[in-house]
């Protein structure tokens, strides 16, 4: 078993819960004969649902995360009305303290958008999530307004697929992509009531390459864009770029704001801006 310094102190602090497979192999490794394996539920500190629990203390680590929803606002960008409707609808019988713990600990998760720079948060969102009504219109309206913010002040890259993209290969799943400074990148993919989390993502990888190269030019960004010094013309005021997402600058006509994106990879638009400095 082969596992990082900083891993290990998550482990030890408590911040991260081994996963059924790691507690094994550091029984494997230690020779406990089974002691992190029957004690691993009892050192978790289950808030989510079980399925969630080890994507969500991951989420909290990450560096950088790319979720794509495609029924319901991410977790992150929930406010506490529409978090409250979602949960509720979930599971309707719950008690009305059982409701305000688990509104309480998402709210928990959105903490990290607090911090100035990391994570890195690139949300893409299928359009029937902004079309919902979720809890009502006052709900919804506060829901896309918080969005919206999030999205203005570059603190989040929020991307809706418009229904005219037509079929793409992210629609019939959540997925959340996640990585870290010091340990392997991981994919997590929810369906209903049921979660699948693993740390070799290469083929949501591969699928959410395509999904950018075929969709996401043509997605309503919800972010912060800045007019480009490097027009050529009409003093720097016909090109824009937006600098949110680490891996791709998408560029656009300021003339035209609604209409479609050209996605670069960032590393090109660096180049191409340093060649014409």
């Amino acid at each position: 078993m082969v596992c990082s310094p900083s891993l290990i102190a998550h482990y030890e602090a408590g911040r991260r819960t081994p996963s059924l497979v790691d507690a094994e192999r550091i029984d494997q490794a230690l020779g406990t004969d089974g002691f992190f394996t029957r004690w691993r539920s009892v050192l978790a500190k289950v808030r989510f649902a079980a399925h969630f629990q080890e994507a969500a203390e991951a989420e909290q680590l990450a560096v950088f995360i790319e979720e794509y929803a495609v029924a319901f606002v991410p977790g992150l960008l929930q406010t506490k009305a529409y978090a409250r409707a979602v949960l509720k609808v979930a599971k309707p019988n719950s008690t009305a303290a059982e409701l305000d713990k688990k509104v309480v600990n998402r709210l928990e998760r959105a903490r990290i958008l607090e911090i100035p720079e990391t994570p890195t948060v690139w949300m893409i969102l299928a359009e029937n999530v902004i079309r919902t009504m979720v809890g009502g219109p006052a709900v919804m309206a506060e829901q896309l307004r918080h969005m919206v913010e999030l999205g203005r002040s570059g603190r989040v890259m929020v991307q809706v697929v418009p229904f005219s993209a037509g079929a793409h290969p992210v629609m019939d799943s959540n997925l959340k992509l996640m990585r870290f400074a010091d340990a392997p990148d991981m994919a997590y993919v929810e369906s209903l009531h049921t979660g699948s989390l693993t740390d070799e993502p290469n083929r949501w990888l591969r699928t959410t390459t395509t999904m950018s190269a075929q969709h996401i030019t043509d997605a309503s960004t919800l972010t912060a864009w800045r007019k480009s010094s490097h027009s050529g013309s009409d003093n720097g005021n016909c090109l824009e770029v937006s600098e949110a997402h680490p891996t791709h600058t998408p560029v656009r006509d300021s003339k035209n704001p609604t209409g479609p994106a050209l996605l670069f990879g960032t590393a090109a638009w660096s180049t191409f801006v340093a060649s014409i400095h």
